[in-house]
């Protein structure tokens, strides 16, 4: 009797630990099920230019001077027939407008003998052309996502514009882009020690870092030689421009100077010693230094009556009729732009040649002259009228826009101000 006890109690622990170690396992597979099903789901690969770069070993480059695409293809192992389609793409890739310079980046098999499946070359910072070569021949274009971030802008003139913006780390590229603004209205030769601007624009961004350029200004204030020059962006007749304060156009008929970025040697004067004949005499323009090759414009719209060269005199010159009152001339010219000949009209801001060092010259510059009713007159000084204002019926519409940015623009101008002798105080 006593063994059976014996026998039935060991037989309820048997069980009572079978049935335990049973559970136990049971909740351990339970409580695995999630992290083994995690453990097995893949990731997304890694892409760069819609290409997963996991797959293959990749080659950057850039193109080099005088290389072309179909060089660069054939030492990868791609066919001559294969290039030729490709050049036959025009539309979509054309392959002469290949530069040197810029960045590729060839995609290549892990293989024992790697094949190129894709290349890509970089036309731009954002632009880019994707070739590929696995099954059957691809081409597409693309760009990389960019993000638009809307800054504010001040500095002070110490030197010139363009150092101006280096020394408060603003793009550079926002010179260009004021001085195009006030073209018109502000002599950008003549700026002086203490002008001061404020800009409110968007710049865009590549990977949040790399500045791809300015995307729109929407409002400037210039203070030149203590007169504040306002700028508003406002699109009038389906055409963006930009207007004063008062909305007047700062566009008129002639630009201030016919180039960019240089600086005057020779200003207009009725008793001059000219380096090259030795002697006094009028000098009817203004004389701007400049390197040779710097492009020439034109100050305004009008008709070539006059393409030529002096040897004792102008060296290579034009003269532009724009009305029945103004006509300018540009001489020293090192050549003329290509194609442009007597009687062809053109526009204001056109390409019509380049600074050079031809007739009497010491040197490259640009001898520039303007012409009211066949008498020669001071080119600094020609006061050009506006073109068409605000119209009436936009005049709401833009004082809405041009109140908000001038107040904006003078809350800017105060807190510069105020940045500016916090900065002058710690220096004392």
């Amino acid at each position: 009797m006593k063994r059976e006890i014996l026998i039935s109690i060991a037989l309820t622990i048997a069980t009572i630990f079978m049935l335990t170690k049973c559970n136990s396992v049971n909740k351990q597979t339970d409580n695995e099920t999630g992290p083994i099903h995690e453990l097995i789901e893949e990731e997304p690969p890694i892409l760069s230019y819609g290409i997963p770069i996991d797959s293959f070993n990749i080659v950057s480059g850039k193109i080099r001077r005088n290389q072309s695409l179909s060089k660069l293809l054939v030492k990868k192992g791609i066919s001559a027939k294969t290039i030729d389609q490709i050049a036959k793409l025009k539309d979509t890739f054309d392959v002469r407008k290949i530069r040197s310079g810029n960045m590729y980046k060839l995609f290549m098999t892990k293989d024992s003998l790697p094949n190129l499946s894709y290349f890509v070359y970089e036309h731009t910072l954002t632009d880019y052309v994707v070739i590929k070569f696995t099954d059957s021949l691809e081409i597409f274009v693309n760009e990389k996502p960019t993000s638009i971030v809307k800054k504010m802008a001040s500095g002070t003139i110490t030197s010139n514009l363009w150092d101006a913006m280096v020394q408060n780390s603003i793009n550079p590229i926002m010179s260009i882009e004021l001085s195009e603004i006030y073209a018109w209205s502000i002599d950008f030769f003549g700026l002086q020690k203490g002008d001061q601007f404020y800009v409110i624009y968007e710049e865009r961004f590549l990977d949040d870092s790399i500045s791809t350029g300015i995307e729109r200004i929407h409002g400037a204030l210039f203070n030149h030689q203590n007169k504040d020059f306002y700028a508003i962006f406002f699109v009038q007749d389906e055409r963006g421009s930009f207007f004063d304060n008062a909305g007047n156009s700062l566009k008129r008929e002639f630009l201030k100077a016919p180039l960019n970025f240089s600086r005057i040697s020779s200003r207009f004067s009725k008793s001059r010693y000219h380096p090259v004949l030795k002697i006094r005499r009028p000098h009817s323009g203004v004389d701007y230094a400049a390197p040779a090759g710097t492009p020439v414009f034109s100050v305004g719209d009008g008709f070539v009556i006059k393409k030529g060269y002096q040897k004792k005199g102008a060296g290579n010159y034009l003269k532009i009729k724009h009305n029945s009152v103004y006509t300018t001339q540009y001489a020293h010219l090192q050549k003329f732009a290509k194609g442009l000949k007597n009687g062809d009209h053109v526009k204001q801001g056109q390409l019509i040649g380049y600074v050079g060092s031809t007739g009497y010259s010491t040197g490259p510059h640009l001898d520039f002259r303007f012409f009211k009713n066949g008498e020669a007159v001071d080119p600094l000084k020609v006061d050009a009228p506006p073109v068409e204002p605000i119209k009436k019926v936009n005049k709401e519409e833009f004082d809405k826009i041009k109140d908000a940015f001038v107040k904006e623009l003078n809350l800017q101008r105060n807190n510069y101000s105020l940045q500016v002798n916090d900065s002058i105080d710690s220096q004392l």
